[in-house]
């Protein structure tokens, strides 16, 4: 298996889906991780790819536990006074070094860890089904203990359904299924389902409009259209965050929507969020990076 790898995403759908072989599990609000135990270290990678272990060694520390050879994939999640808080997980992740070890010690990382893609005693497990890779995660887990446990799951949809009614508030933002017999599917959307409380959509950043280090709104292409088109304005809290994330991509130069709006053209891998419905015919309000 070549590092980094693309990681598995999840389609969007109105319900979770029936049928005896589906596997449930919650989906957390945090920062996308695979975390890789090697022979003589930890090594953490962000969903795009990025190496990220000195922004969290509060996970790779305790990720020392694992026997070398361990690949996961996973969420850093930050919990305060009782419940996920995204916006900690994002200032981390946006954060100097000397910043983010500072935030590190007042606010210290977990990481649920929902598949494993290499075992010490079974090499590249990816192809097996999910339901083999599931029993593989809990054992190699077994023993290690907070920061790092696996997602909690379920067989029963009905279990997933109460679940998602009642675990919001801890910030728990929807469930994900998952068929049992499945392979893990590199970076693909077409076979993990997800249900969400307010859910999201893709949207690859192209350029911004304003301040590079505090955009006042972003040019994006979402997914499945082929040309910009502007965010609705951001704010303060979001833009200064982005700012951070863009300020080492290159600059194209000037470019201009569809519509003839200009924007600062930029070649980047950041892809963010924008709430579902303001696609291809409303506006494009952006939620958080990813």
């Amino acid at each position: 298996m070549e590092y980094p790898i693309r990681p598995a995403l999840a389609r969007a759908v109105p319900v979770l889906p029936t049928g005896p072989d589906w596997k449930f599990e919650i989906k957390v609000d945090g920062h996308r991780m695979i975390l890789r135990r090697t022979g003589d270290g930890v090594v953490l990678y962000s969903r795009t790819g990025r190496v990220i272990t000195s922004h969290w060694m509060d996970l790779a520390v305790p990720a020392m536990q694992l026997p070398p050879g361990v690949t996961l994939d996973g969420e850093a999640v930050i919990w305060r006074d009782g419940h996920l808080d995204f916006a900690a997980v994002q200032a981390r992740a946006a954060s100097s070094l000397e910043r983010a070890r500072a935030l590190a010690a007042r606010l210290p990382a977990s990481y649920v860890a929902w598949d494993v893609l290499a075992h010490p005693d079974h090499g590249d497990v990816a192809a097996r089904p999910y339901t083999e890779r599931r029993a593989l995660l809990e054992d190699v887990l077994q023993g290690v203990g907070p920061p790092l446990q696996p997602v909690l799951a379920t067989s029963d949809r009905t279990t997933a359904l109460q679940w998602y009614g009642t675990l919001q508030a801890q910030g728990v933002e929807g469930i994900v299924a998952k068929p049992g017999r499945s392979r893990y599917p590199f970076g693909s959307r077409s076979v993990w389902r997800k249900i969400r409380h307010a859910d999201t959509a893709d949207a690859a950043v192209v350029g911004f409009v304003g301040p590079r280090r505090w955009p006042r709104r972003l040019a994006l292409v979402p997914a499945g259209e082929d040309r910009p088109r502007l965010s609705a304005p951001l704010d303060a809290a979001l833009a200064g965050r982005l700012g951070v994330l863009l300020a080492d991509a290159p600059a194209t130069g000037e470019q201009y929507t569809g519509a003839g709006e200009a924007y600062t053209g930029l070649v980047t891998q950041l892809v963010v969020e924008v709430l579902a419905g303001t696609g291809r015919h409303g506006t494009l309000t952006v939620v958080r990076a990813r």
